[in-house]
This record gives structure tokens, sequence and C-alpha cells, in this order.
């Protein structure tokens, strides 16, 4: 084992404050990696605060993670010193069962998450890269394309795959018409792909003010929901919604825009279950789904699709001592879009 510094929380209603964590020596098959970016994640905060319940204290949150490979066990043959290396929401699985075959390691039900999740090696629970460095078995490790602004890359391991995912299995292609629900984190992320695609892409937003930004970032036209004219003008015209919304809304709004066989995917996880009309969903052969992230073949995928259309999260860079700020600020959705810790600052504790 070796220590490293770190930012840690101590209880649901303790600050993240300065701490140092143990981390496991480099096996034969580890990366270790120092982190030089992590981006912060809505679910870092519900993690940290115990709102989703069994988070284990002390927690160190973070699973948005670009850094460069400082050492390698005997046995890696994916990476050198050197290498530009990204970790994500897992850090193992079982390797054995039917998800991880198939390489759906998101849906493994021995996965290993990056933080707060039972740690098979060292005992004790997982830390996140509110860190100076991690070790992770190469077959969890990303390949970072080097052409990427590695801040706006980090937010890519999380919001970027969580949007990527369900619009490659349902096959968003040029020509498809795609709505994106919400423009924050994820559904800025949302729209930058389905443009990249070559989709018709309509943002739904409450605010009229996002309207240019929407635009900026791929949009090719901005409906505000509470315009029920604006809404009734493209129902039964869509061929796929991602939802990134976590308040209530109403869904079923949505679902009646889908055009025969349609899908609407969830991202947001709202509190309270969402009343879903039975006839808006069989009048057309419509259905509703949700997606988490994706598999580690996946991710990659995503990665370096990235790289060939240069696209990262808009990010605003914080020093790690502004984490705190940053959770307040993200309950008030004061950010465009993600936050990205610059982790040279944790060596100034």
């Amino acid at each position: 084992m070796y220590n490293t510094k770190a930012y840690s929380a101590g209880s649901a209603t303790s600050p993240l404050a300065s701490s140092t964590i143990a981390r496991r020596d480099t096996n034969e098959h580890d990366v270790q990696i120092e982190i030089l970016y992590c981006g912060i994640c809505h679910s870092d905060l519900h993690m940290v605060r115990n709102e989703w319940g069994g988070t284990v204290y002390p927690i160190v949150p973070g699973h948005e993670i670009v850094g460069r490979v400082t050492k390698v066990g005997a046995a890696v043959t994916k990476y050198k010193v050197g290498d530009l290396a990204a970790v994500g929401c897992m850090v193992d699985s079982d390797h054995t069962c039917p998800e991880c075959k198939a390489g759906l390691e998101q849906f493994c039900p021995n996965m290993t998450l990056t933080f707060n999740s039972p740690d098979k090696q060292l005992g004790g629970m997982t830390y996140g890269g509110y860190s100076d460095s991690i070790v992770v078995d190469e077959s969890f490790v990303l390949r970072l394309p080097p052409n990427l602004d590695l801040a706006g890359a980090a937010p890519l391991l999380c919001a970027g795959i969580t949007t990527y995912s369900p619009m490659r299995h349902w096959d968003v292609t040029e020509g498809k018409k795609v709505g994106v629900v919400g423009l924050g984190g994820l559904g800025h992320m949302g729209v930058k792909f389905a443009h990249a695609f070559g989709a018709h892409v309509v943002v739904f937003t409450t605010s009229p003010g996002k309207k240019d930004d929407a635009h900026r970032l791929g949009a090719d036209e901005v409906v505000i929901s509470r315009n029920t004219d604006e809404m009734a003008g493209h129902a039964g015209s869509f061929d796929f919604i991602l939802d990134t919304v976590a308040a209530d809304h109403d869904i079923s709004a949505y679902i009646s825009l889908l055009r025969r066989d349609g899908n609407i995917t969830l991202v947001g996880a709202p509190e309270k279950p969402l009343a879903v009309s039975a006839f808006s969903l069989i009048l057309g052969r419509r259905s509703l789904s949700g997606s988490p992230i994706g598999g580690i073949a996946e991710t990659q995928e995503m990665l370096d699709f990235c790289g060939t259309h240069n696209i990262t999260a808009d990010v605003e860079v914080i020093p790690i001592q502004k984490a705190n700020e940053a959770y307040e600020r993200l309950l008030k959705s004061d950010v465009k879009y993600r936050f990205s810790i610059d982790m040279a600052s944790l060596k100034a504790e």
C-alpha cells in the first residue's frame, strides 16, 4: 500500500476536506495513474450527502478521471508510463457473468464502482478521483485521444457515455429526428452527440434564455416546453428523445411527440415516479426506457468518437478547494455545464 492525498467527507453533513487515503500497490495487471482532472457529477453530491442511502464514510467521490500513467504492472500490455489514460464509473467486475461476456459490464451484478463500493483487494470501500492518484486493473482503464482538452474530457467518462450509449443503442444516425429534454450537464452532451451523428436535433427547455446556447451546441431547433403550441407542432415526429431531466415533469407530453416505434430514454432520475399514460405508448407502439453508462468497449468507442469529432464537455475548471462551493452551485444549476477539478491544486494541501 501507499498513501496519497485526497478530498473526502466524514459524514453526510461534513464538508469535503483534505485527507490522506491508502491505495493498493500496483499488481501485475494494474495501472497507476496520476490524476490530472476529475469532473464533478451530480451523483457525487448525492453520494456524499447520503441522499440515495448506503454511503460509507469516509467517502472520496469522483468517477470522471483523466490522468497520466505513472506505473504499470509486469503483465500490462495496453499502457506504458507517460500515456494519457482515463477511468470512469467502474474499476472492476466479475468478468464471467453473461453481462461481462457481452461487453456490458455496467450491468454486472458484481461490478465494483470507482468509489463507495466494496474494495475486493484492500478491503473497506473504494475511493474515487478527488485524489492525487489511483490504481486500476488495465481492463478498466481507457485510452484518451491526445487532441482532447483534458479538463473538458473528464466529464466524458460519465456525462459523455451516459448520453452516447442510448443514442447508439437506439440507432441515432444521419436523417433521424432527435429530441433532447433539458440543457444541463447531460443535455448539453446529448446535443453535441446527436449533432455529430448527423441527426436533426431539437432541444426542449423551460428557459428561453438557453436558446442561443442550444444552437451553439448544435441544436437545429429549440422548443420552449411550456408553450403548448410549440409542443403540438412536433407531435408524432421524433425517432428518439433523450430525457435528461431529474425533476418532476410530464413524460407523456414527450411520449406523444414520438413517431411510430419511436423511443424516449430516461437518463435523468426524478426523485418521484413519473406518471405515464398507457395510451401514449400504445398508440404508435412507442417505447419508454432507461439507460445507465456504457460498457468498457463502448466507452472507449465514445472517447475515440470524441477524438475524431473534437467533442468535449463545456466545463468550468476549479481548484479542489472550491469543491464544496461547486456542490452548492450544482443545486442551483449554476454551471455551464460541468465542473472539472484541476487536481494540481491538491498539491497545495
